[in-house]
């Protein structure tokens, strides 16, 4: 998918698939709320591309035996080498500012 593409497009598409990954289980919509521990309302929400709350996205994942494809949508970020050598072991814990560009010179008015 491209970025260029609308959250509601891509929560469609997400629902369309996790609608065929459960009737590929041959499983109701009540069977996967009861596996799941969700309302089958909240399935059907999410089967038709309607936002839900991530931990309920989590559960459908695992009752459909797709939450190792985890892995997969968010890959484990590499760390750089030089990035290694400066943290020494330790993760990092926040990012730097972003260094702002300069316009243009300031001066106090003269020459107006």
């Amino acid at each position: 998918m491209k970025n260029y593409i609308s959250n509601d497009a891509v929560l469609k598409q997400l629902g369309k698939r996790l609608l065929q990954y459960r009737l590929n289980k041959n499983m109701t919509q009540a069977a996967l709320s009861k596996e799941a521990g969700v309302s089958a309302r909240t399935i059907n929400r999410v089967e038709h591309g309607q936002s839900t709350h991530l931990s309920n996205l989590i559960s459908l994942l695992r009752s459909l035996d797709l939450l190792q494809n985890i892995d997969a949508l968010i890959p484990k970020p590499a760390i750089s080498p030089i990035q290694q050598i400066a943290l020494q072991g330790k993760s990092r814990q926040r990012a730097s500012s972003s260094v702002k560009e300069k316009s243009e010179t300031w001066s106090w008015g003269e020459g107006e």
